[in-house]
């Protein structure tokens, strides 16, 4: 917990000092994506558990799958970012692309949430992708990303490197999402940037919390859909020129957000029976 503080307190000091040196309307954007990125972020989470559940990562090594993970995020998300923040400015109607993007998700996301239906990582695009192009070893080899063959000779890549590639591109997906829900609440890539930034770099230190109560929060994954498909109608109020103040979208997405985690502890579902039939 003393990391998470410590990544929390950083964040908030660098809002401050936005808010210092560019005004409280520039902090008010900052922390509002910081928000929305840090929300999306614990779904983010979930997968990562589902990904070393799946392919038993040894829990010694997941410390070094995560870094490498928010090293990456950070590289692929300055490339999606700029690129975003380039069409926006050539083309504005790319928002209303954006608010598609995240009303689509939001549905997505309620549907999912209704059909209950467990993951099953081995029918995943992304699984099966990095599966057919990384030829893997069939045992880790402590952290090591290659190791030799039993031939001796041979170098090949440890299980690591696959669920490295499998969380690279998950968060691509992720990235899809969370990059148009920031530019809902402001255009200035350097805002979008830093928000997104302070938020993965958080995520190492969140795992092992959120790994202990993603059974607890039940209703968080319905209030991000709800997030998202308020941001993106909030992205076409905007273009059709009735605007949200930052301060308003920030007072919302924290009131939805907070209500699907207390909403989690105030109503949790009844644990499901066991039934067993015994022969007489």
């Amino acid at each position: 917990m003393n990391e998470v503080a410590l990544w929390v307190g950083a964040a908030c000091l660098f809002g401050a000092g936005i808010g210092f040196v560019q005004g409280v309307d520039k902090a008010s954007e900052y922390f509002a994506g910081y928000l929305l990125e840090q929300s999306l972020s614990v779904d983010n989470l979930f997968v990562f558990i589902l990904v070393f559940d799946y392919f038993k990562v040894p829990e010694s090594t997941q410390p070094k799958v995560l870094s490498y993970g928010i090293v990456g995020a950070m590289i692929m998300r300055a490339a999606m970012i700029l690129a975003g923040a380039t069409a926006i400015e050539d083309f504005e109607p790319v928002l209303l692309v954006f608010a598609g993007i995240l009303i689509f998700s939001s549905y997505k996301l309620l549907a999912n949430n209704e059909e209950e239906e467990e993951e099953d990582l081995k029918d995943s695009a992304i699984v099966k992708f990095c599966s057919s192009m990384i030829q893997v070893s069939d045992e880790y080899d402590g952290d090591n990303f290659w190791t030799t063959a039993k031939d001796g000779v041979t170098k090949m890549a440890t299980p690591l490197l696959l669920v490295v590639a499998v969380i690279e591109l998950s968060d691509v997906v992720f990235a899809v999402d969370s990059i148009p829900a920031v530019f809902g609440v402001t255009k200035d890539p350097f805002i979008v940037y830093t928000s997104n930034i302070f938020a993965i770099c958080g995520l190492r230190s969140l795992f092992g919390f959120v790994s202990a109560v993603v059974s607890e929060l039940e209703y968080l994954e319905t209030s991000v859909a709800v997030v998202l498909g308020f941001i993106g109608v909030k992205m076409v109020a905007d273009y059709a020129g009735y605007p949200m103040s930052t301060e308003a979208s920030l007072a919302v997405v924290a009131t939805l957000l907070s209500g699907g985690v207390a909403a989690s502890y105030l109503f949790p579902s009844a644990p499901a029976e066991v039934t067993s039939s015994v022969d007489e």
